[in-house]
């Protein structure tokens, strides 16, 4: 692992260790490797009850009957739940469109849609009563394509539509639409010395996270609930909760458990409204937890998306013009499209300089699972076509790939197609000549004096090659991602920070209802504090609604957004300090009044270095609490015509370099390595950081060349619900990953720190395709990339 890091202007020491800039240990790492870490499956009640769902067999059908008698006489079984159940008028939830109802009614729209529940004394006594809900249907036809989904008869998913996208989409199957035109895409194609199009195919990809949807709802004898869940945004949750069960926001309580894994699976709800009616219904608590089944049919998936492209460039290399087409498979359910949809217009040409666009995306009703955030979110399906057509482009220009991206690339001060200017670091030229400029690893690796390692072949441990057809191949991509809510969205963070004296020590404890869900905010809160307040000693409480909203964990915003709360309020705790520290011990030093004062290593110290007084004779017995909120600049609404305004708060890029090794007879693939280099502003954590680019960077790899959720076109049933027909990567597949950190600031946020967990996913991909090419000669237009596609069986 070689990291390289390129010192930032904002960098911030302390004296404090443990803070800013180090690589400080996750306080829960050593119990989630034992094992011993507790997740919200484990979560555990007196007299607890255990809820199951049932779901839908078919993909789009009227519900003609639902007869839940045999379950409700099954013993064990407390209470069994319809839509027609349900205690308030609001039964529908949706994270930006209320169309989702909590349990379906009328008709079905998606395979595995939930359908009744039921609570019982033990989990498989409510999976056998479950069983025994008898659903008659009829089925209606199924809507799986755009073709099918915007023809003049097409049967419509949603009917009677009524929300803020309807009025701006030619058909009401079209969940939102968002158009980008920049300049005179027809004119500039007159300049053009080369056109290249293309039309590309992005599969399905899941989140796969390993820690499947749980938690505990547990009835309050105040009327509401107590709800402890593995969600990524807790306020969002309850925004859409609360009003389905008919309780003022204050009557349900929620806390975050352990959650093992998210990728913007967890955004939307899973088990919540259903855990909780079951919890009021019975007067009991009531766990659930899916199965690893019922998991991929209860959480959105990554949009599978059809993009056709055209890029013009002049035979010096610049880019003339792009136009392109992005069509994004929303599935039965809004959820997140709508902002999806933003995401891939307004990134949809990569990190270049192209001065005359012309852009449309959008995403479609249709009856295939519901789609919504996933790492990268819309920018990942862009970028795996954009980087597809810049090598295109590149090799009909005679141009080497690398050196054809530079010649394009984006730059601080470059106008993106929405007309918004870049006005921090934008090093595209810098990290792919970084990548590119690292040794290559030796080839035929398996040849050694003591013979074949058969785990550095095509195939690994299946040992179905021997290396005779094997071929090499080297491909690189680059990417630019949004960091951030955007389109004018109120994206804020609150952070809570109390500082007193424990047993003779100041300790600071910090309090938000950030989602931890691996990315380590844990620890980098810790840091803050740390180096803000210069204690040692820092408390991370439990996240809840108790404090203020933290936002969703997403968009790679939570280091940006609760990590410049925590920041903010430790700032205004730390004056309160010294406020009293004046009032104190000022007339005995007057350095308290004119020198500029700091917290560090448990003194307050005047910025010469000299130590005025210990922090804990400073607070004695005062409590400094305050609870603070924190806003990045603000954002615009793209406009629906033109695609024009200044949508993002801050951009990401990384690039790749792909080694890979196919055997093109078997079809076969074998990443050998896949470098990355990223600007990340500030590396707060630096061992998280690349622990972070590490892990997009596998999730990238997972889907150029084995994840997919298949689905039948004919029916839109799933095909591979589970792990063991959808295929991840695992350490075996997972190849060398060097990581080449730059720390360039971004002078608008804290730290300069710039949001890193998305973009290392966005140019894999594209990376480990453009080697593969390289390595076959073939076009490889879609992902992922399977062996049939490689030989032409």
């Amino acid at each position: 692992m070689g990291i390289t890091r390129t010192p930032t202007s904002l960098t911030q020491s302390s004296a404090t260790r443990g803070g800013i800039g180090e690589s400080t240990l996750r306080p829960d790492g050593t119990l989630k490797v034992t094992g011993e870490f507790a997740y919200s499956s484990d979560l555990w009640h007196e007299d607890m009850l255990w809820g199951y769902t049932l779901r839908s067999t078919v993909a789009h059908a009227a519900i003609v009957s639902i007869d839940t008698s045999e379950a409700l006489a099954t013993s064990g079984v407390y209470a069994v739940l319809t839509y027609d159940d349900l205690p308030t008028e609001v039964k529908h939830y949706g994270l930006e469109i209320r169309d989702t109802p909590v349990l379906a009614h009328g008709k079905v729209r998606h395979h595995g849609e939930p359908v009744a529940l039921v609570a019982a004394d033990h989990p498989e006594t409510a999976r056998r009563a479950a069983a025994k809900i008898r659903v008659e249907y009829d089925a209606l036809p199924v809507i799986t394509d755009e073709a099918s989904a915007t023809a003049p008869d097409a049967v419509l998913v949603h009917e009677g539509r009524d929300d803020h996208h309807i009025g701006h989409v030619p058909h009401p199957n079209i969940v939102h639409r968002q158009p980008i035109v920049r300049g005179d895409a027809d004119r500039a194609a007159e300049r053009a010395d080369v056109v290249v199009s293309g039309e590309y195919v992005f599969g399905m990809q899941d989140q796969a996270f390993l820690g499947p949807e749980s938690g505990l709802a547990v009835p309050a004898e105040d009327g509401g609930v107590d709800l402890y869940v593995a969600t990524q945004w807790l306020h969002s949750d309850l925004r859409q909760i609360a009003p389905v069960l008919g309780l003022p926001e204050r009557k349900v309580r929620m806390t975050l458990s352990g959650v093992g894994g998210a990728f913007g699976g967890r955004e939307d709800l899973s088990m919540q409204i259903h855990g909780c009616l079951l919890a009021l219904r019975t007067g009991k608590p009531v766990k659930i937890v899916y199965n690893r089944f019922e998991s991929f049919f209860g959480h959105v998936h990554r949009h599978p998306a059809r993009l056709w492209y055209e890029h013009g460039a002049t035979r010096n290399g610049k880019l003339t013009h792009v136009r392109c087409r992005i069509v994004l498979d929303g599935g039965a359910y809004a959820s997140a499209s709508p902002a999806v949809v933003g995401n891939a217009a307004s990134l949809s040409i990569g990190p270049y300089v192209v001065e005359d666009v012309d852009i449309e995306a959008l995403a479609l009703y249709t009856n295939n699972p519901p789609c919504g955030a996933m790492r990268g979110f819309g920018a990942v399906q862009a970028c795996f076509a954009y980087e597809a057509q810049m090598d295109k482009v590149a090799a009909e220009l005679g141009m080497d790939p690398v050196e054809f991206r530079q010649v394009n690339a984006m730059e601080q001060g470059t106008v993106m197609p929405t007309g918004q200017t870049v006005d921090s670091p934008a090093p595209v030229a810098e990290l792919l000549r970084r990548v590119k400029s690292r040794p290559l690893p030796p080839e035929r690796q398996w040849e050694t004096t003591e013979g074949a390692d058969v785990r550095a072949l095509p195939g690994g441990l299946s040992n179905t090659t021997h290396g005779e057809g094997v071929v090499r191949g080297v491909g690189y991509a680059v990417g630019i991602k949004n960091v951030g809510f955007s389109e004018g969205f109120d994206d804020y963070s609150t952070a809570r920070v109390r500082m007193q004296v424990i047993n003779g020590e100041p300790v600071a404890t910090v309090h938000t209802a950030m989602a931890e869900v691996g990315q380590g905010g844990v620890t980098v809160h810790a840091q803050i504090a740390r180096s803000e307040l210069g204690v040692t000693q820092v408390t991370i409480q439990p996240a809840d609604t108790q404090v203020g909203s933290a936002g969703s964990t997403s968009a790679s915003r939570q280091t940006y957004m609760t990590g410049g709360a925590v920041k903010n309020t430790c700032e205004a705790v730390r004056e309160k300090v010294l406020d009293l520290g004046r009032r104190r011990f000022g007339s005995y030093h007057p350095a308290w009044a004119t020198a500029e004062l700091l917290l560090e290593g448990g003194k307050v110290v005047t910025d010469g270095g000299e130590a005025l007084a210990d922090i804990a004779d400073v607070l004695e017995d005062d409590v400094v609490d305050l609870e603070l909120e924190f806003r990045h600049r603000p954002t615009q609404a793209f406009d629906l015509r033109t695609g024009q305004g200044n949508g993002h708060v801050q951009y990401s890029f990384a690039a790749h370099r792909a080694v890979v090794e196919v055997d093109t007879e078997l079809g076969l693939v074998k990443v050998v390595e896949l470098a990355c280099a990223q600007d990340v502003g500030k590396a707060l954590n630096p061992l998280s950081v690349v622990g972070q680019i590490q892990g997009g960077t596998t999730q990238g790899l997972g889907v150029a060349v084995m994840e997919e959720i298949v689905v039948d076109p004919k029916t839109a049933l799933v095909r591979n619900p589970s792990f063991t027909d959808y295929l991840i990567p695992t350490i075996l597949d997972t190849p060398t990953i060097p990581v080449d950190v730059l720390e360039l600031a971004d002078e608008h946020a804290p730290y300069g720190l710039r949001g890193i967990g998305e973009a290392p996913t966005l140019s894999s991909t594209p990376a480990v395709l453009a080697a593969i090419r390289q390595a076959t000669g073939l076009e490889l237009n879609r992902t992922p990339v399977r062996p049939e596609h490689l030989t032409g069986s």
